[in-house]
């Protein structure tokens, strides 16, 4: 997958709707092609492989957000399906251990895809200090973070995904060994809505983000095309 150049190309538009008709209208009212368009547990549960195919046949690339967590034979053979539908990004989470995050990476190379960048995820933007504290993880988020993110780059992970107030430390820490997908992006109009740890597009980008993931500002809003551009707007060039 390689690094985005234009100000759109780091926007992934999260389709978190219920079915492909949803889907479809919404990437219709966007004008232009998204470069990158999310699909997660919602779409993917309701429609299957399917709509993975309705969206690149638009013109836009697949970043298929299903979050593998399990043993390690059954995430690589999940990340077999992944690359098998040609898909740009799939995720997995970190907290698997080194074991799966190897398999995942072993499989992901040896598929037919060679683009398929894998991302770990970290910790999810909705959770705090004190949600993990809940889960038994007493270090603070981005301690956790940077645990998590070493995992993935000792196993030959490509990516992580993080939340925005990370990405300054990922990077100091890992350089560009690890590309970054941050969700918990609004744009300084938006409301943070269930996400805890947030930043606006503009700094994201300055702190280090690669690619962020943009979901109900623009999906919800009454004219997601001028929501978009709006977005696109914020972002800095190069």
């Amino acid at each position: 997958m390689k690094l985005p150049s234009r100000p759109q190309d780091k926007i992934i538009i999260a389709l978190d709707v219920p079915d492909t008709d949803g889907a479809l209208r919404l990437l219709d009212s966007l004008g232009e092609a998204p470069t990158l368009c999310k699909i997660g547990l919602e779409l993917f549960t309701a429609e299957g492989p399917s709509v993975v195919k309705a969206v690149q046949s638009r013109g836009s690339a697949v970043f298929l957000d299903l979050k593998f967590h399990d043993i390690p034979n059954t995430v690589a053979h999940a990340v077999n399906s992944a690359a098998a539908l040609g898909v740009a990004m799939t995720t997995l989470h970190a907290c698997g251990g080194p074991v799966m995050l190897e398999a995942a990476a072993k499989a992901a190379e040896a598929s037919g895809n060679k683009d398929l960048l894998l991302l770990a995820v970290t910790v999810l933007t909705s959770m705090d200090a004190a949600q993990l504290s809940a889960t038994g993880i007493t270090i603070d988020p981005e301690a956790q973070v940077l645990r998590l993110a070493g995992l993935a780059a000792e196993a030959g992970i490509g990516g992580i995904v993080c939340s925005p107030l990370e990405i300054s430390t990922v990077r100091a820490t890992f350089g560009k060994k690890l590309r970054l997908v941050t969700p918990g992006v609004r744009p300084v109009w938006a409301s943070a809505g269930d996400q805890k740890r947030v930043m606006t597009p503009a700094e994201a980008v300055r702190a280090g983000s690669d690619w962020l993931v943009i979901g109900r500002p623009i999906t919800e809003a009454a004219d997601p095309k001028a929501a978009y551009e709006s977005v696109v707007a914020e972002i800095p060039e190069g």
